[in-house]
């Protein structure tokens, strides 16, 4: 489940309780003074600089519904020494020598990098966690995957005449060739539409360029152009949109729009392409055989050297962990965490045998979190994963997960993962933790436009939207997504664990939920203004992840 897809301002175009006032030993957790309160409503734009750590900041002090992670380190944590925790991120890999990360990454005790397996792990040389992908960075959806591979055996047959073993496969086959013909069609229209942009910013340039008589014109220029021709007249008015919302430079806006060309074209080439079997060519696994454990290598950022695949692993370790001493980039959630980089989660749809191969190893290898921020809504081998989720449960390890982009009620959409179906809410473990996010703005429009929810299904909800973190090379960014909650509360969760070490994971968990932001009005659900519900009916909790309150009702536990 990557993050948003933004490609800088052409969004503008359809690219698509208070806190406790105590402080020190005393601090004691009530419950009841956690009120919202519309008088905190934030007036002011937030400027870049305040919105690069927005999530770290105080609702009663900043107006900005953040976890009170400054806060919680000013007037609770302070110098207290707790015990190191390892945290799992099972994602598309991380830039393990990245500034801000570099210090923080996981060094496997029992592993030295010299060809052998040391640890006896069956892992050789898996100093910073593993790589279940080997050299794959482009891959399938899973419904393409799944139309591919029973295509031949049900094209063209009535599900009458098909045997009753099979018709789970016949069933997963019929929605996927409808799923892949959909998206494959939206993804093809999107890229020639972008085309078709370009072709007609050019085109109306041209033309301005020669009725003034010039080679180029500016945005100033542009806008005093008189003309009697309609055409003329439009194509002003068509480049204005461009120069006013986009960049003045149209150049340069053609340079953007290419990257939804070329975003929307590299969809088609592989996440669609029943052509394309990456795992064959690339690792020479069979996602099948489940029986093979060990396979891909030990290179978590991955097979490229400028670590571009890298760059979703890389954001989700900074936002937990980032080195919060160095005065560089941000500072992480959590200090006293160590970031193990289990490497998964391709360009397209994850395999289920690589994600429960990922959770196992994480789990004995020592992580008493997990963060997953993925998901797809198709999975052939469902009880794989939920099988590794429940290991992870019995060895005492939370996982915090990413909800999911769609806008989408997840107590009637399936997703994978997840501990619960919409046929059955009763949840099958008490460690998977299912984060939704919310934006920077206080109100209506807190929760992200993208965010699914659920009041069954989703437990809480954390800053998601405009979040800065690092990203691979020493650089940083701002992306958003519930991949980029997720890890938010990750953190908070490793902090609870580095200091109050006994408690459970499923406690961790109830705390996190318990002592939450409570805000009693209502939001904006999937971007529709027509749509409107209460924010505390729309997850388990109906609260915002605290890290302040969280320590405190922590400690009371």
């Amino acid at each position: 489940m990557r993050e948003i897809k933004t490609i800088k301002n052409l969004s503008v175009f359809a690219i698509s309780g208070l806190l406790l006032a105590s402080c020190g030993p005393k601090l004691k957790f009530d419950a009841a003074s956690i009120k919202s309160d519309s008088s905190l409503k934030k007036n002011a734009s937030i400027e870049e600089e305040q919105l690069k750590h927005w999530s770290s900041a105080d609702l009663l002090t900043d107006t900005i519904p953040g976890m009170s992670v400054d806060r919680a380190y000013q007037e609770i944590i302070r110098d207290q020494k707790g015990n190191k925790v390892i945290v799992a991120v099972v994602d598309s890999g991380i830039d393990n020598e990245h500034e801000d990360l570099a210090s923080v990454m996981w060094v496997n005790p029992k592993e030295t990098e010299n060809g052998q397996d040391d640890d006896g792990n069956g892992y050789i040389d898996d100093i910073n966690g593993w790589n279940f992908l080997g050299d794959i960075v482009e891959e399938n959806m899973e419904y393409t995957r799944i139309f591919r591979d029973y295509n031949q055996q049900f094209d063209g047959v009535e599900r009458d005449d098909v045997a009753e073993e099979d018709l789970k496969w016949f069933d997963l086959y019929t929605k996927a060739k409808e799923e892949l013909k959909k998206e494959k069609g939206k993804a093809n229209a999107q890229k020639m539409g972008y085309e078709n942009m370009i072709a007609n910013i050019k085109q109306g340039r041209a033309s301005i360029a020669n009725a003034m008589g010039v080679e180029k014109f500016t945005k100033d220029e542009l806008k005093v152009f008189s003309t009697d021709s309609s055409e003329l007249r439009d194509q002003k008015n068509f480049l204005l949109n461009f120069m006013n919302n986009v960049d003045e430079d149209l150049d340069n806006v053609i340079d953007q729009i290419g990257d939804a060309v070329e975003y929307f074209g590299g969809r088609v080439d592989s996440h669609f392409n029943v052509d394309l079997n990456a795992r064959a060519e690339k690792l020479g696994d069979d996602e099948n055989d489940f029986s093979v454990i060990i396979y891909g290598n030990n290179q978590v950022s991955g097979p490229d050297p400028k670590k571009e695949d890298a760059k979703h692993g890389t954001h989700v370790a900074g936002i937990i962990a980032a080195d919060r001493t160095n005065n560089k980039g941000l500072r992480g959630v959590a200090h006293n965490v160590e970031i193990m980089s289990v490497r998964a989660v391709p360009d397209g749809d994850e395999y289920d045998k690589d994600i429960a191969n990922a959770l196992r190893y994480a789990v004995d290898n020592g992580a008493k979190v997990i963060n997953t921020s993925f998901g797809k809504y198709f999975s052939p081998y469902p009880e794989v994963v939920e099988d590794a989720i429940r290991y992870a449960d019995e060895n005492d390890v939370l996982i915090v997960n990413a909800a999911g982009n769609d806008a989408l009620n997840l107590d009637d959409a399936r997703v994978y993962p997840n501990d619960q179906t919409p046929e059955n809410s009763e949840e099958i473990v008490t460690n998977f933790l299912n984060v939704g996010s919310i934006t920077p703005n206080y109100g209506e429009k807190m929760v992200s436009s993208f965010s699914n929810y659920g009041k069954k299904s989703v437990d809480v909800f954390a800053p998601g939207s405009q979040i800065y973190s690092s990203t691979p090379l020493d650089e940083y960014e701002f992306l958003q997504g519930t991949s980029m909650a997720a890890p938010a509360v990750a953190g908070i969760a490793a902090l609870i664990r580095s200091y109050y070490p006994k408690l459970s994971a499923a406690q961790v968990k109830e705390i996190i939920m318990e002592s939450g932001l409570d805000y009693n009005g209502s939001v904006i659900v999937g971007g529709d203004t027509s749509d409107k519900r209460p924010f505390k009916e729309l997850s388990v909790s109906g609260k915002i992840a605290n890290l302040y309150n969280a320590l405190i009702l922590a400690k009371e536990y």
